[in-house]
């Protein structure tokens, strides 16, 4: 098979000193690229902060023969976020590829949780992903080019029990994507979501122990390589994965049922006895976008 290369390419990985960011690096790096390794190196609930993580990776991808430069900002700011891109453009002069990665857990079931809990984790997914990817979309339009990722869950595309902010955080990432696939597509911006799966320094509690041979990090990396390619054209999807298993997965909607005439009140009685074709999902299908609602509103709207 041809190789996936990355030559002349600048990849950002933020949260790319331990566990799956560091995966990503390495494999950005031995594949040509030079790589921003951001990673303000926090312990797995976010406190603290060290420069050792960034730079053992670093190090790393140096003795590899490869290239990368540290960035030890947080994501969750505005100014981190115009940091992180600003070190992408002294150090290499471009940003190509942007993987949102960086994030930790503060778990606790939704009605003991404290507003700083919710905060702190939806501060560092949500609000991270937006301070680090405005200012890195801003350099990939004037270029004509960008591949993203951002890392959504299954937590928020399913749900996991006493993970409300976590999820929120995730599903959310999935909300921003949807709307950025639509804004970059004309510049040749492709964004995407994974949901990987993975043992690893934020799950140890959550997965169980004698998984971990088999769920480990490099198994996420196939597929956040290949959709960050130059050949790849996927634009606005969901990716779940772990342990060598790969599939899109999206959100859907049925073809529903069309009650009344677009100008007749509509009792709820009518939704109860139309509520098994209204909520009959074998044709259910993804949308494009907002607009396509309108669409099965069919002779409603008419």
């Amino acid at each position: 098979m041809e190789q996936i290369r990355f030559d002349g390419k600048v990849v950002i990985v933020t949260g790319a000193g331990t566990g799956l960011g560091r995966e990503y690096a390495l494999e950005f790096a031995g594949r040509g690229a030079s790589v921003v390794v951001n990673d303000l190196g926090v312990a797995r609930d976010g406190t603290g902060s060290t420069h050792s993580a960034a730079d053992a990776v670093v190090d790393e991808i140096a003795q590899r023969g490869g290239k990368a430069v540290a960035n030890y900002d947080s994501v969750a700011t505005p100014e981190g976020g115009r940091s992180i891109v600003k070190t992408a453009l002294d150090a290499f002069g471009a940003v190509d590829v942007l993987v949102n990665n960086a994030g930790f857990l503060r778990d606790k079931s939704f009605t003991k949780m404290t507003i700083e809990e919710w905060d702190a984790v939806t501060g560092v997914h949500l609000r991270g992903a937006f301070c680090v990817t405005q200012p890195t979309l801003t350099v990939m339009r004037e270029r004509g080019y960008g591949r993203i990722i951002v890392t959504a869950s299954t937590a928020g595309v399913f749900g996991n029990f006493g993970q409300s902010n976590y999820g929120a955080a995730k599903m959310g990432l999935v909300g921003l994507m949807n709307v950025l696939k639509l804004e970059g597509a004309k510049y040749n911006v492709h964004i995407n979501a994974i949901a990987p799966n993975a043992y690893s320094r934020m799950t140890e509690d959550l997965i169980p122990k004698e998984l971990a041979p088999k769920l480990q990090a490099k198994f996420n990396v196939p597929m956040v390589v290949y959709l960050c390619s130059e050949e790849c054209r996927e634009n606005g999807s969901i990716f779940t994965m772990g342990a060598g298993w790969y599939a899109k997965t999206a959100v859907v909607c049925a073809p529903g049922a069309c009650l009344g005439d677009g100008s007749r009140a509509i009792p709820a009685e009518e939704v109860r006895e139309n509520f098994a074709k209204i909520t009959d999902m074998t044709e259910a299908r993804p949308l494009g976008s907002a607009l396509d609602v309108f669409g099965l509103m069919g002779p409603l709207l008419s």
